[in-house]
């Protein structure tokens, strides 16, 4: 069954939010005090959108929405761009999931890759319009194309290790085409 209880919903839940909470964490240790010359992918943009393309019901707008606002804030961004990118990303890619659902696993990632492109050109734009300094430009296109590369494996683990996987069209039918 999809969704057995409402109690499991929202233990999947706080284990979204959990999972963002520790990647922020493991983001914000300072493991090295030297300004590095490349950029880490996005993990915590990659695992919203793995969750939300997998399992809509676990990933709502609006802890997707207060995620990325804690991390615009603690990764000292411009508050609520980011945010507002990835609201409309995860959305976007939520009225997708259904044609997705029947899709190889490369149609899906092709459409997260379209997304993630979507978000960092708006970025930049938004950024530029408002001339706020932003890093370079090949250190943006090198995170986007690293998010792009590391989407597999945030899939595969969030797919072996916290069970969030696809829902089949049956499951779609028993819970009443919610997902």
């Amino acid at each position: 069954m999809a969704s057995p209880s409402p109690s499991h919903l929202w233990l999947m839940r706080a284990a979204f939010l959990g999972l963002a909470l520790l990647i922020m964490f493991f983001h914000l240790i300072p493991l090295d005090t030297v300004p590095r010359r490349w950029a880490p992918p996005d993990l915590l943009i990659a695992a919203a959108f793995a969750w939300c393309l997998r399992r809509p019901d676990f990933a709502p707008a609006a802890s997707i929405a207060a995620m990325m606002l804690m991390a615009d804030l603690l990764f000292q961004r411009p508050p609520g761009l980011m945010a507002l990118l990835v609201v409309l990303g995860s959305e976007y890619l939520k009225t997708r999931a259904g044609g997705l659902r029947e899709a190889s696993f490369a149609g899906e990632w092709l459409a997260v890759c379209l997304t993630l492109l979507a978000i960092t050109v708006l970025n930049r734009l938004v950024l530029a319009l408002l001339a706020v300094e932003q890093a370079q430009l090949s250190l943006s296109l090198f995170q986007m194309v690293m998010t792009m590369l590391a989407y597999p494996l945030v899939v595969l683990v969030t797919q072996s290790l916290m069970g969030v996987r696809k829902l089949s069209p049956s499951d779609v039918e028993a819970m009443g085409n919610r997902a």
